[in-house]
């Protein structure tokens, strides 16, 4: 199959995979996914346009991946002082991933790539008349990137790559407003918006030997900025002037994160990886809203959020039972960024720990599938500063995951 005909087949397909829900989502690749999410110093395939471009420059193929990992996390909350719980009604969310690598054979050394994946994102809905409902009844997040790349083998062990980044997203918060009508229902607020945003994500990839390589990988902060939101208010007729819809602006920057990668082949038939991220999540110090017109009842809000930076280990390896069957598993531990007053319904983040596997196979030398499945648990107790709402979130997900993959 021509080039040109392959970058037209991932174009094409790219539009009907644009969804995606849970804030920093971990699955931009099914074989690096099932390796703990780790993958900055191996090429495994193009999904290395997200965790390393400088891989990219070693690869001798043209290909295009496409794959998804359903998220079904749902939480329950119990409140401190009355001891009820309420639960979450989260749809199941759809990350997904695309990636196309490219070469011309005049230019063995330089490669294209073409990526769209969704690092962010989140849905959250809360059960009607739940005790945190002036918080939080429903959050909405997507962020998909695009990021076109170009990465170059200085050496046959050496390879650099950078890829510009944009940044596309959508948000819609809404809460209760502690003021109720004569039927006793609460006013309510949606706060809706979209945002666009650049950066950049560059890597460099070193093989020391045969059997060891390295691997450096660097993300930028975006600051997704909307400058056109729209606040919707549901309120009873009398309040009607003092919560006009109208339009707002905010900004979320997603953070900057830095890995570096180790990875071992002692044989053919394994790999074993490790990478650790940093993650600069201090970025995100106040969730802000700056109202068009404010009245006496509606003034611009900013609510501490204070995260801290963090860092997270990733590692796994991956087993060659046959010829066309590779066997993986992995695991990994991240600190969460959110400090106790500052924990919220939005994201009720803990330490985490996570385990995975999967599995691989090539029909033949052009076209493969991979799964991979996803487990976690978190528990946080905390109060939070601005709302006083104490309790306990427990969370659970587990995340299956598939990918199709096509070579030349």
């Amino acid at each position: 199959m021509p080039i040109k005909n392959l970058i037209f087949l991932f174009l094409i397909c790219v539009p009907f995979l644009t969804n995606a829900q849970g804030f920093q989502v971990n699955f931009q690749g099914q074989k690096q996914q099932a390796m703990g999410c780790a993958g900055t110093a191996l090429y495994k395939d193009g999904a290395s346009l997200f965790f390393n471009p400088g891989s990219v420059a070693l690869s001798n193929e043209n290909s295009i991946n496409l794959a998804t990992t359903p998220i079904i996390a749902n939480v329950l909350y119990t409140d401190a002082a009355s001891n009820t719980s309420f639960r979450t009604k989260n749809p199941v969310g759809t990350p997904f991933s695309a990636y196309g690598v490219f070469h011309l054979k005049k230019l063995e050394q330089l490669k294209f790539g073409l990526a769209a994946y969704t690092p962010f994102g989140s849905t959250v809905v809360w059960e009607d008349n739940w005790i945190g409902r002036f918080a939080l009844t429903r959050l909405k997040l997507q962020a998909i990137f695009i990021q076109p790349t170009l990465s170059y083998r200085i050496t046959p062990k050496l390879g650099i790559g950078a890829g510009l980044v944009i940044g596309l997203g959508d948000v819609e918060l809404e809460k209760d407003i502690p003021v109720q009508d004569s039927t006793g229902t609460f006013a309510h607020a949606k706060l809706s918006g979209k945002a666009r945003s650049v950066g950049y994500n560059i890597g460099i990839h070193y093989d020391i030997t045969d059997q060891v390589s390295v691997g450096l990988n660097y993300r930028s902060k975006v600051q997704m900025n909307l400058n056109e939101g729209l606040a919707d208010f549901t309120v009873p007729g009398a309040l009607a002037t003092n919560f006009p819809d109208q339009k707002f602006t905010g900004s979320l920057p997603l953070p900057a994160v830095a890995t570096f990668g180790i990875a071992y082949k002692p044989n053919s038939k394994i790999n074993a990886v490790l990478d650790i991220n940093y993650v600069g999540w201090s970025a995100y110090d106040t969730l802000g809203f700056d109202y068009e017109n404010n009245t006496s009842s509606l003034a611009d809000t900013k609510s501490p959020r204070n995260y801290k930076d963090i860092v997270a280990f990733r590692t796994g390896m991956s087993y060659k039972v046959i010829e066309k069957l590779e066997l993986r598993i992995g695991g990994g531990f991240g600190f969460s960024p959110v400090p106790e007053s500052s924990v919220t319904p939005e994201t009720p983040d803990a330490n985490r720990g996570y385990f995975t596997l999967g599995a691989g196979y090539e029909f033949n030398k052009h076209f493969s599938i991979d799964v991979s499945l996803y487990y976690t648990q978190l528990k946080r107790t905390a109060t939070n500063g601005e709302t006083n709402l104490s309790g306990t979130f427990r969370t659970k997900a587990i995340a299956p995951g598939f990918g199709l993959i096509y070579k030349i």
